[in-house]
């Protein structure tokens, strides 16, 4: 992309925050006049941490690790949420986008594969900015955007020359689940439309040499209780409606978190079998993907 296009693109997303519609809640929140958003976020940009992370996929932590920024705030009320403190506490502290630029910078100088956007939605104005002042001081390794999968196709293509890889997640194929558990009552359909129209933007995972991820997608889903994420469906959507050669990360490490405890379903971590039956399920289907195998060893002892 073109500098010129670049600064296009950025000067939009502000315009698009100005009454924020950044992301499908379309709450409107007036940001720049300090209004906060259902996601928590106002007019100032909140990082929680940022580090280089070794436990992402191979592809994307490789030997020296993915340089993930998670940023404070979330569109999704997810009542099993892992990290409540960042996204509904809002816990972080605010940053400049001079000062996000000198961060991506100094990841990629520690020898990070990539630049890992954790949950960026309601803040890239802020991180497209500074993207474009780090790539005029150097930086050259992938940027990926890691996000629920709740995100509105005008996003997405807008990024398009942004973002170099995908992470999206596929949480549910219910949406009376979707809304009881992560507060969304349209996220099926919302999700199936980005991941559509990813794929058709940024195509299959390329992988180089080195084994590392340098475009493209991948998705994630992560295995709840009770199959109450409705994998099968899920699979079946990737397969038939984007692609078999779109990888899939199955991942096996839910636990009560949040307010799950209170919740006689999901108040449980999943069992080996559960998680056996969704690599099936996942095999069965056509697709292929990354799993984690520590349940299946516990089965297996």
């Amino acid at each position: 992309m073109i500098k010129k296009d670049f600064l296009y693109k950025i000067k939009y997303l502000y315009k698009i925050a100005e009454n924020c519609s950044l992301c499908p809640r379309y709450c409107n929140a007036k940001r720049f006049q300090a209004e906060k958003g259902l996601c928590g976020a106002k007019d100032k940009l909140r990082i929680a941490s940022f580090n280089i992370h070794k436990g992402e996929e191979p592809c994307i932590s490789g030997k020296n690790g993915s340089g993930t920024i998670f940023f404070s705030g979330c569109s999704l009320k997810c009542k099993f949420c892992q990290n409540y403190p960042i996204s509904r506490f809002y816990n972080g502290k605010d940053y400049t986008v001079l000062e996000l630029s000198d961060i991506m910078l100094g990841l990629q100088k520690r020898g990070a594969h990539n630049i890992n956007l954790v949950t960026s939605t309601h803040f890239m104005p802020f991180i497209a900015d500074a993207l474009c002042i780090a790539k005029d001081k150097g930086l050259m390794i992938p940027v990926i955007y890691n996000s629920s999968g709740y995100e509105t196709e005008e996003l997405i293509e807008i990024l398009d020359g942004i973002i170099d890889i995908y992470l999206p997640d596929i949480k549910y194929s219910n949406n009376r689940i979707a809304l009881k558990y992560s507060g969304a009552d349209n996220y099926v359909e919302v999700n199936r439309k980005a991941l559509k129209k990813i794929y058709k933007q940024a195509g299959e995972l390329q992988i180089d040499f080195n084994g590392i991820a340098i475009k493209g997608m991948l998705v994630r889903h992560l295995v709840l209780p009770e199959g109450l994420s409705g994998y099968q469906e899920s699979f079946k959507f990737i397969a038939e409606e984007l692609s078999e050669n779109i990888p899939v990360s199955l991942m096996s490490q839910y636990f009560p978190a949040y307010k799950a405890f209170n919740d006689n379903v999901v108040n449980r971590k999943i069992t080996a079998e559960e998680y056996i039956e969704a690599i099936d399920c996942l095999s069965n289907a056509g697709l292929y993907g990354y799993y984690q195998t520590d349940l299946i060893n516990d089965l297996a002892m």
